[in-house]
């Protein structure tokens, strides 16, 4: 009987990297002589779990029953990755250049009228063990690009927001995930309906393909609401100008001096430092979305733009 191959962590980080950075399954199978099928369960093992490391074991594999207690030890790499991640698939390359193209056409008007929401986590601690950074395609993780963040470790709120030209929503909190009921009753009816209300026919409300936004619920909503949506390429939040104003708020509450030690010292300081953010510079993030499109994401061949 054949023995069977084991990749080391190295071989493995090698293979993840080149398809983050859009290569296809069968390019890497062909040039590291790695059979495709093998390449393609390291993949998804990754996307659901973030782990590409394998667990080794010496001797017999242990065998229990289903009602025995089990501890089985594990080897844990946390692969780097990428907070503007590349279009990993070739459909999603074509279809953010197709929306980069469409909407470069798009006056600084037109883009005044868009409200660009999200949502982030602010959390007392960390204990996703990853190093996330930013990077260019194609290059070897230097130390100066590598930021530790803080992300989904203990407890923290969930924060929601909208930036417009001119103006802003409310932060608001919530300690539990967000669902499709949640996002309807209180994101879209209480904050949304708002902002349409007071801009013309051309308002436009854009949030990305994270869940629960496309759910049908909310579709429900915003068509009877008469509240058009914008249509978002996946992957793509180097495009969306929020990222960079949860940036500033981020780095506004890490400098801010002593740890906080509760939740209600976190939501108070980031209302503080939410009303004390310059609303020029959030001016100035819309109003790049013409470039965004047209000078960086067209001119840098579909991969992310160096913001």
């Amino acid at each position: 009987m054949a023995q069977r191959k084991h990749f080391d962590d190295f071989l493995r980080g090698r293979i993840i990297g080149r398809l983050e950075c859009g290569r296809t399954q069968l390019e890497v199978s062909e040039e590291l002589g790695i059979t495709q099928s093998v390449i393609s369960g390291l993949w998804q093992r990754f996307q659901d779990d973030g782990n590409v490391s394998r667990c080794y074991s010496t001797g017999r594999p242990q065998v229990t029953t289903p009602n025995e207690d089990r501890s089985l030890g594990h080897i844990g790499l946390y692969a780097r990755r990428p907070v503007r991640c590349d279009p990993r698939t070739t459909t999603h390359c074509r279809l953010r250049l197709t929306w980069s193209r469409e909407h470069a056409l798009r006056t600084p008007q037109q883009w005044s009228c868009v409200l660009f929401s999200d949502e982030s986590r602010f959390s007392l601690q960390s204990d996703s063990r990853r190093i996330l950074i930013w990077r260019a395609p194609g290059t070897r993780y230097p130390q100066d690009n590598t930021i530790e963040r803080h992300r989904y470790g203990g407890a923290g709120w969930l924060v929601w927001r909208g930036i417009i030209l001119g103006s802003r929503t409310g932060l608001h909190f919530q300690s539990v995930m967000m669902i499709g009921h949640i996002y309807r009753d209180i994101i879209l009816e209480q904050h949304v309906r708002l902002f349409r209300g007071a801009i013309n026919a051309e308002f436009l409300f854009m949030d990305d393909n994270a869940r629960p936004h496309p759910a049908n619920i909310v579709d429900q909503c915003l068509q009877s609401e008469d509240i058009t949506r914008m249509d978002w390429p996946a992957y793509s939040p180097d495009l969306n100008p929020i990222e960079h104003v949860w940036d500033m708020l981020g780095r506004r509450i890490a400098a801010r001096q002593p740890p906080f030690t509760c939740l209600p010292e976190i939501r108070r300081a980031l209302l503080d430092e939410w009303c004390n953010i310059p609303q020029d510079q959030i001016n100035n993030l819309i109003l790049s979305m013409p470039r965004r499109c047209k000078k960086d994401c067209i001119a840098s061949s579909e991969r992310h733009t160096p913001y």
